[in-house]
């Protein structure tokens, strides 16, 4: 008798286990990308029309730009015409340009380059890619390499040297790639932004010791750490596997996704503030999503381990679609724009942000990866 009970609890366990692990069925997971980019194309029909928050803004900014990011990836999964020909008029409207000319050297200005590469490669022509090849040429033929002060700027920026490097093969955006992601990890504020005892990015320099959350730990926003994440993902799908510094990336993806398991919430979403609960605590779409994306596609290509991650990413994922997508494809619990967990805050269930394109754009690129997963 007892040795039927012992059985029947390890056979309970075995199938609690696999429940847990059950992934999502891609029917659903593809309706839901289609609801949420539904909503945000309905109400922001004309792709052209500037943003009007606090100053007018053209739309090719890089909020925009995050969104697109996105709409390409539910585009590669589900390529309806109606998507493309939505990305195409924006680039279009923009003749293929950067906001401030192609001389800024300011990453956010370079992140829509990530889009106009993608459309290219779907239609090539040399027009929809000479502006962003300029600047990032620019970038290539001279020697700074403390451009990204701030860590999102590593999401909007690198990802465009990486997609020239691989469209191109030309090794030297590779390099430059890396010496600005290095200045930027190890040298920025001294000591750098990056800090490898916890795994985990301070968003820029104001944040580094002595500054201290009210609980005494580091300050770690969990967007910015989001795009570092999701930034060292989009680069690892496209860089050569014999490039000299894939490494050094890899390991610093695999340190990151085990500081980001170690502080997840018991909900599934992450904090504003990664290790402090009560910094503004609460649930919050954008990070959440970009850690998504990085674990979905870490898990896909065996570089996380699936026994271990997977259930962090299922809950994750189960809790975005859950508590935080509206019948109507609104998207809740997504912090405005801003620096630290103070910003843009209350961020609430209802609340719409300053900005619903990048939350999109973040949701999307989860979601993508999600729908990929074996």
């Amino acid at each position: 008798m007892k040795k039927l009970i012992v059985l029947l609890i390890v056979a309970g366990c075995c199938i609690a286990r696999v429940d847990a692990q059950t992934l999502p069925d891609r029917k659903d997971v593809l309706t839901t990308m289609i609801r949420v980019n539904d909503y945000f194309m309905k109400k922001y029909a004309d792709s052209t029309k500037p943003s009007h928050v606090g100053v007018v803004r053209p739309s090719n900014i890089w909020t925009r730009s995050v969104y697109y990011e996105g709409l390409m990836a539910l585009h590669q999964i589900y390529p309806k015409e109606e998507y493309y020909q939505y990305a195409l008029d924006w680039a279009e409207f923009h003749q293929w340009g950067l906001r401030n000319g192609n001389a800024t050297r300011n990453a956010d200005d370079q992140c829509c380059g990530q889009i106009y590469i993608d459309l290219y490669k779907l239609s090539p022509a040399s027009e929809k890619i000479r502006n962003i090849k300029t600047c990032m040429d620019m970038l290539v033929n001279t020697p700074q390499s403390d451009d990204w002060s701030w860590i999102d700027a590593i999401q909007m920026g690198m990802p465009v040297l990486a997609k020239l490097g691989e469209l191109s093969g030309d090794s030297r955006y590779f390099e430059k790639m890396y010496q600005l992601y290095a200045f930027t990890r190890n040298n920025h504020g001294v000591k750098g932004l990056y800090n490898p005892e916890e795994g985990l990015w301070w968003r820029d320099a104001d944040f580094l010791p002595p500054y201290k959350e009210s609980n005494g730990k580091n300050c770690y926003w969990s967007r910015g750490n989001g795009w570092v994440y999701a930034a060292l993902t989009r680069v690892l799908a496209i860089s050569p596997v014999d490039e000299i510094h894939r490494a050094e990336y890899l390991a610093d993806f695999s340190a990151m996704s085990e500081a980001l398991k170690n502080c997840q919430r018991e909900d599934g979403f992450w904090n504003v503030s990664l290790h402090n609960p009560n910094n503004f605590g609460g649930k919050e779409a954008t990070g959440t999503s970009l850690f998504v994306y990085g674990m979905a596609w870490g898990i896909s290509h065996n570089i996380l381990d699936r026994d271990t991650y997977l259930p962090v990413l299922l809950k994750a994922w189960n809790a975005l679609v859950k508590d935080a997508v509206h019948d109507n494809g609104f998207l809740g619990w997504v912090q405005g724009t801003g620096k630290e967990p103070k910003d843009s805050q209350p961020v609430t269930y209802h609340k719409a942000p300053n900005f619903e394109d990048f939350g999109v754009g973040c949701f999307l690129l989860g979601a993508s990866e999600m729908y990929k997963l074996q």
